[in-house]
């Protein structure tokens, strides 16, 4: 039976990745993509289905009330795939108010119109509401132990405290009126179509451009690594056959220091692009990695327990990481004008 998915934030990295992924997998189900389309979104990550029949980009603000009922009013949506969020902590550090309004605000006038519209048909319990989060409302870690589904929230800046308000949000709802929620929260994620201001896009960019790469603090923050792809895949079985009012982390059991991220796409870029060390005159890409002072709130370790996840459905990320990073930095480096004019 045919549904109409509502996938919110769907021209952004993660959830344009996701809009690709369930085409292709449910391909008789009708999306509905409403972006407000910041900075961070793209219509061009979408271009091979916009002429797609089962496929509607509605540009929109999440944060305005009246936007979100219409749309419930409008479809009959079966499902909501809830990604869009600001989610750049350096720029929470400078401003948090589009965080409040997005991730917050935002999150609440999605949940409270979807209760409404599936209380009025009696269908509460059936149609699900899936709130995508990520493993930073966990706070920091020291040297050993990862992040459990039970380990207490601990934001350290704006935006994961933003996320973690959302979370509880999500699933106040499922517990006060009988919602079908589930959360599910990721860490760091990588492949196409990724903003340029993340980690590894930036590395591209700025060694595409003979521009200092910059290394914040002593560079030996670590952040487990997921391939997007390997996240598309689980958050369809979350989505699909998660259990209500459940969270399931989702990690790729790829532990790596931002120093070693670095040096690592550094001589991808040496293999993909030697004429323009010849240009530049560098023996190799590294040598543009310059130290910079630390950021205000940088967290000092994040690692998933993805245990959940494997046991209940069987996943496992299946993307190594050097293959992974090999084909993030050949999507970014055949894509010339977008990384260097982001």
């Amino acid at each position: 039976m045919s549904k109409t998915i509502l996938i919110t934030g769907g021209a952004g990295f993660i959830g344009s990745n996701f809009i690709h992924y369930y085409r292709k997998h449910y391909p008789q189900d009708t999306i509905i993509n409403i972006d407000k389309l910041t900075y961070a979104g793209s219509l061009g990550n979408l271009q091979e289905i916009e002429e797609d029949s089962y496929y509607r980009f509605i540009q929109g603000d999440i944060a305005n009330p009246s936007f979100v009922k219409a749309i419930f009013a409008e479809h009959n949506i079966d499902g909501v795939i809830h990604f869009a969020a600001e989610s750049h902590v350096d720029r929470s550090i400078s401003d948090s108010s589009p965080f409040i309004d997005t991730n917050v605000v935002g999150t609440w006038n999605l949940i409270d119109a979807a209760r409404e519209n599936w209380q009025q048909k009696e269908e509460l319990e059936q149609r699900r509401f899936h709130q995508i989060s990520t493993d930073e409302v966990y706070g920091s870690l020291g040297e050993e132990g990862k992040f459990t589904e039970a380990t207490p929230y601990d934001p350290r800046n704006p935006y994961s405290a933003s996320k973690a308000s959302a979370n509880l949000l999500v699933k106040s709802y499922g517990y006060t009126y009988g919602m079908n929620v589930v959360i599910s929260s990721c860490s760091n994620n990588y492949g196409p179509r990724q903003h340029s201001e993340k980690l590894i896009p930036t590395i591209i960019r700025h060694a595409l451009a003979n521009e200092k790469i910059p290394i914040y603090g002593d560079g030996l923050h670590i952040r487990d690594w997921l391939y997007v792809a390997d996240h598309c895949r689980a958050i369809d079985l979350v989505f699909h056959q998660g259990e209500v009012l459940e969270t399931y982390n989702v990690g790729g059991d790829n532990e790596q220091t931002n120093i070693n991220i670095t040096k690592k796409v550094c001589k991808l870029l040496d293999q993909a692009r030697p004429d323009l060390l010849a240009q530049f005159q560098l023996s190799q890409f590294e040598e543009l990695m310059t130290y910079v002072k630390d950021r205000q709130g940088h967290d000092r370790r994040y690692a998933i327990d993805a245990s959940k996840l494997k046991e209940a459905f069987g996943w496992e990320p299946t993307t190594k990481l050097e293959d992974g990073l090999k084909q993030t930095v050949d999507w970014y480096v055949n894509r010339w004008k977008i990384v260097t004019n982001p």
